[in-house]
């Protein structure tokens, strides 16, 4: 026991390592081809086979001739468009780029797993995948590797995402629906432009987007349950003009969230019918446009209960956020996967203090390297491999 206690020490002190170089480096999806080489060289050094899928995505998989469960382990891997504003020694070497949600953490529990799962190889009851995605932030990521058949032969799939607004620990992970879908609609109103001291003379979009940004609020308080979760938010108003100008348009941009389908379909209608009425009543026209992006999420009853029961292991009682409100708002690609093989998908608290407090999409968010230990365990476990450090 004292060697895998220092082999699994090891591992973890690596996994830290990697998870501040890969901070240093971030790449926007499907540009993440420095990652990918620094994944691949990982799993090299691990002497465990992968094959490169849509472009910048990584499959490796362990046991690959063992007859149980074929089972996948994902870790998402691209950056966002942010400049960071840490002020932390491995802050983002790139301006304008940063892992603003933790994906470099994803990625470097996924190679910790690798490593421990790589020792015990021969002890794996059937075949694990390791799935590194790209292009998780808005790229369709996962629709993209499963068309290129990263799910063949898969029967089950589990997924993680750190979660700063849930204590330290702290699990989320129920059966059925955990995260909404979501969406993005534009709205371009068309007025008349003039002279701002003759109103009478001109259709004014500003004025009718503003009276279409008030109206769309209605809409998930008057038109749907209350017992239905969504949301509309308008991200983004552009009327650019001058002090004295009434402009010829305006341009609205938001972002709904979904707990369904056919929801999604009631809000997008709805969207259309407020922005054109409220458009004509002020005189002047718009054009809507939906762009779906990803669905809700929705976990697998029993994949689900195995990964409660393989937390509250290495956690002990009292590790499940039960307050926690759900679903959560934001959304996931790796709903995807769940709309095509049984799966989970967990949010794990991450908030410990100050540091770890700050909100995925932050400038000055930070991944907490204290879940990779906890999540190793929980990855290890749920293909039958059990790591040291575990509560009796």
């Amino acid at each position: 026991m004292p060697l895998l206690v220092n082999e699994w020490e090891s591992i973890l002190d690596s996994a830290r390592d990697l998870r501040r170089l890969l901070h240093t480096e971030p790449e926007l999806g499907w540009q993440e081809t420095s990652t990918a080489g620094i994944i691949r060289d990982a799993l090299d050094a691990l002497q465990i086979s992968w094959r490169s899928v849509a472009g910048t995505g990584t499959l490796a998989t362990l046991a690959a001739e063992a007859g149980g469960k074929h089972i996948a382990l994902r870790g998402d891997i691209d950056g966002l468009p942010i400049t960071e504003q840490t002020g932390l020694t491995y802050a983002s070497k790139v301006e304008g780029r940063m892992h603003a949600c933790g994906h470099d953490g994803h990625t470097a529990t996924l190679i910790a797993t690798a490593a421990w799962l790589k020792l015990h190889e021969s002890n794996l009851a059937g075949p694990v995948t390791l799935v590194f995605q790209p292009a998780e932030e808005g790229g369709h990521g996962a629709r993209a590797i499963m068309r290129a058949g990263a799910l063949n032969g898969i029967d089950l799939i589990y997924g993680w995402h750190n979660w700063p607004a849930i204590p330290f620990g702290q699990m989320v992970c129920p059966e059925g629906l955990i995260m909404c879908g979501n969406g993005t609609f534009e709205i371009t109103v068309h007025g008349r432009g003039g002279h701002a001291s003759q109103p009478e003379l001109c259709a004014d979009p500003v004025l009718a987007a503003s009276a279409i940004v008030v109206n769309l609020q209605h809409i998930v308080s008057r038109r749907l349950a209350p017992q239905r979760p969504a949301v509309i938010s308008v991200t983004s108003f552009e009327a650019v003009s001058a002090p004295t100008v009434i402009p010829e348009r305006a341009v609205l941009g938001g972002s709904i969230r979904v707990p369904d389908v056919s929801t999604r379909e009631q809000i997008n209608a709805a969207i259309t019918e407020v922005a054109v009425e409220t458009a004509r009543a002020y005189g002047v026209r718009c054009e809507v446009v939906h762009c779906p992006r990803y669905e809700a999420t929705i976990n697998d009853a029993v994949a689900a209960a195995a990964m409660r029961t393989a937390w509250l292991k290495t956690r002990g009682e009292g590790a499940l956020d039960r307050e926690f409100a759900l679903p959560a708002m934001a959304s996931e690609d790796f709903s995807d996967y769940l709309r095509e093989i049984p799966g989970a998908f967990a949010l794990i608290g991450s908030d410990d203090g100050p540091a770890h407090r700050h909100i995925c999409h932050s400038a000055h968010y930070d991944f907490n390297d204290r879940l990779i230990e906890p999540v190793v365990q929980l990855y290890s476990q749920l293909v039958g491999i059990d790591p040291p450090g575990l509560n009796p």
